[in-house]
């Protein structure tokens, strides 16, 4: 199980860091807006600008790697071994060693708190 989490951890890794460089690659919409009230004319101003080309689609797909991967270390770190099936109260008390009970500490008289030189 250890290899596996290890290997899901990787996978995560390598989709964050790709994922990154790509959204980093990408052209931004808004470049093309400041062409359209100038100099030029783009495809759209505000609506849809046609299909999804390649660095988006990877970048989708690499999302969905990170999410999937996400949810399962999520999952197989919270799930518990069958034999500790108590609560955590319940092996913490047994765990705790018992102090021995010692004498009462008495505080000490209003002469005995006043520093001298």
């Amino acid at each position: 199980m250890s290899i596996f989490l290890s290997l899901l951890l990787a996978v995560q890794m390598i989709a964050a860091v790709a994922m990154i460089g790509l959204i980093l690659v990408q052209h931004g919409k808004g470049a093309d807006m400041g062409a359209a009230f100038g100099s030029g004319s783009s495809g759209s101003l505000f609506g849809a600008s046609g299909s999804a080309n390649f660095l988006s689609r990877t970048t989708a797909v690499l999302a969905t790697v990170f999410f999937v991967c996400t949810l399962l270390l999520a999952y197989f770190g919270s799930v518990r071994p069958a034999a500790s099936s108590g609560s955590v109260l319940e092996s913490a008390s047994v765990t705790v060693p018992v102090l021995a009970a010692s004498a009462p500490v008495v505080p000490a008289s209003g002469a005995a708190q006043i520093p001298s030189k």
